[in-house]
């Protein structure tokens, strides 16, 4: 865990400010990884405003799955290294890694065992964009412009609010409300041609977003035939 390297090379206080800013995570984020160390047993002494010092001697604990927790969670990794974008791709690795990095050794056999594989896409797609950029946009409830070429390839430019990404096989679906159709429309990917986050939040909440794009979903499907 990179927050247990940086009390490690701290030997005294130091504060949450600075250890948000090296970790590069929020500082709302840093006070709720150090409860979840102290629920694991770790003393981490101080408080917001002080600093924050890890009393020497605590090593995390083995994490502990069942056997077939770890294929889930082997064969889920398999598949994202695949069938997702470069970034997402390398961090579902260095997740394994970090994850049998911890795991007793009857568990980590099982995980270089290598029995699962995922086959690759055999109707993969280029993308030019970064998709990696999207996530970030539908985290941060960001408005994205886009260029866009449609099934006969013509390009229009738009301002979309990305709230949903599919991953499908050999591609990507993003679902955002479109401002030049002033409804929620769906975007392939491979069509985008450009991408920028712009700094302005949409003025509505994802979360009301997905449930409007679910309820429209369920009306559109043929009755008894709802997901």
């Amino acid at each position: 865990m990179n927050l247990m390297d940086e009390f490690r090379s701290h030997r005294r206080p130091v504060a949450g400010t600075e250890l948000a800013e090296r970790l590069n995570v929020s500082i709302r984020t840093l006070y709720r990884d150090i409860a979840s160390l102290r629920a694991l047993g770790a003393v981490i002494e101080g408080e917001p405003g002080v600093g924050y010092m890890l009393q020497s001697g605590f090593l995390l604990p083995p994490i502990m799955f069942t056997v077939e927790e770890v294929d889930a969670l082997v064969l889920g990794s398999l598949w994202v290294a695949d069938k997702a974008d470069r970034p997402m791709a390398e961090a579902a690795r260095k997740a394994m890694a970090r994850l049998t990095a911890v795991m007793p050794v009857e568990l980590t056999d099982r995980v270089e065992a290598k029995y699962l594989e995922v086959m690759p896409s055999r109707h993969a797609t280029s993308e030019d964009v970064d998709v990696s950029a999207l996530r970030r946009a539908i985290h941060k409830e960001h408005k994205v412009k886009i260029a866009y070429a449609d099934a006969r390839g013509n390009t229009s430019e738009r301002i979309i609010w990305p709230f949903f990404i599919s991953y499908l096989e050999g591609g990507r679906l993003i679902s955002a409300w479109c401002e030049m159709r002033e409804e929620i429309r769906h975007f392939r990917t491979d069509r985008m041609q450009s991408l920028s986050e712009m700094e302005a939040r949409y003025p509505r909440r994802r979360h009301d977003l997905i449930k409007e794009w679910r309820e429209l979903e369920s009306a559109e499907m043929p009755k008894g035939k709802q997901r």
